[in-house]
């Protein structure tokens, strides 16, 4: 099958974010069982097509892609003409969804049977924070999808709130076999890992949360990531006086991420929105316990017993929370099971369901297509 993936951001990208890591993940795997894929991202400085592990990556844009809105917006004006230029060599387009609108209602123009992937949606978040109506254009999208792969259930059900006739398959993310390396053991710090999204990854809330709790903690708090709101993250611990027990460890990625992850106590991830929580499993597979909000997506992929939840966005539930579990006896035994649990999340097998879903998504949008050509013909 040959394969048109609007993936908007290239896994290369300084700061790229999981739904990145997932598309290559799969995409490589597809490209092993004899599928050509085209995957068309952002320019970002340094960017260069290139053919990697089978999959050809395609920049599109103007310039080099300096800075996000740059490159939000030479991507979004370019896109269609780049799919026009290029669909008559694809049997399938793919449309991941991507911040802040979710979706470009992409079967309105591809001309091809076009699925949705949807790894983010949180336009509704954004048009509060930007004060526009980016959730009509996410809703407008969705309802011009007729199959999606979401990555959770929690994501599907809002799917199919906003178009109850939409086909949803639920496909998650998987572990990178890098995961499973490190040799669990109980570390001394507390790590978060992700883009540094103030709101959206609840910085604050975790930075006020630490400020109750550090008193009681032996080690630091690790923040490892980068992002638009590095700046104003410093600047809160600084404000806090917490700049003696929170180390910034920029980007991590590979091996050096996962180790990462083995080395820390615990890992908190404070998120107030997730379409899945690839941080929270990657934790598990390396045999770190996981404490986060309870919030649909999350739900799913923290097990009781290998990772604990409190309420949503209760500040100080959390300090109380992380400061409980590092002292608890047994935490080795919350992360076998937690290693246990992520080892559900093989990206073969999950290769293998996209691979599934794509086959039965074009046997049914080209028998669509076909119907309603004859219609067209036998009206005339």
């Amino acid at each position: 099958m040959r394969v048109l993936h609007l993936g908007f951001e290239d896994p290369r990208m300084p700061g790229a974010g999981g739904g990145s890591v997932r598309t290559h993940e799969i995409n490589r795997r597809l490209a092993a069982k004899g599928f050509r894929i085209t995957v068309l991202t952002t320019r970002y400085p340094g960017w260069q097509e290139r053919v990697e592990d089978g999959v050809h990556y395609v920049p599109i844009g103007f310039g080099t892609g300096s800075n996000s809105l740059t490159r939000l917006v030479a991507y979004v004006a370019r896109l269609p003409f780049e799919v026009r230029k290029r669909r008559s060599a694809a049997d399938l387009v793919v449309e991941d969804f991507f911040a802040p609108f979710s979706t470009m209602a992409a079967p309105l123009w591809t001309k091809r049977p076009t699925v949705g992937v949807v790894q983010w949606l949180h336009a509704e978040d954004k048009a509060r924070q930007y004060k526009l109506p980016l959730h009509w254009m996410e809703r407008f999208g969705v309802r011009k999808h007729r199959r999606l792969i979401s990555v959770s259930q929690g994501i599907a059900d809002r799917l199919t709130g906003m178009n109850p006739g939409i086909h949803v398959d639920v496909i998650g993310n998987g572990v990178d076999p890098e995961g499973w390396t490190p040799q669990p053991h109980l570390g001394k710090d507390v790590l978060f890992i992700g883009r540094l999204e103030y709101g959206h990854k609840g910085l604050d809330l975790l930075v006020e949360a630490w400020a109750r709790c550090c008193s009681r903690i032996d080690g630091n708090l690790l923040i490892a990531g980068t992002g638009t709101d590095e700046a104003r993250l410093r600047a809160a611990i600084r404000a806090a006086g917490l700049s003696e027990r929170v180390k910034m460890l920029g980007w991590l990625s590979g091996a050096e991420k996962f180790q990462a992850l083995s080395n820390a106590r615990l890992v908190v991830v404070p998120s107030r929105h997730e379409t899945f929580g690839l941080v929270a499993i990657d934790a598990l597979a390396t045999g770190t316990p996981v404490i986060t909000f309870n919030i649909p997506c999350l739900r799913e992929i923290v097990p009781p017993g290998a990772g604990w939840m409190v309420e949503a966005f209760d500040v100080d539930a959390l300090a109380d929370e992380v400061a409980r579990r590092y002292v608890q006896p047994g935490l080795e035994a919350a992360g076998a099971l937690g290693r246990k649990f992520a080892a559900a999340y093989n990206w073969d097998a999950l290769a293998d369901l996209q691979a599934a879903s794509y086959q039965e998504s074009l046997t049914a949008l080209s028998g669509t297509r076909t119907l309603l050509q004859a219609s067209y013909l036998e009206r005339s």
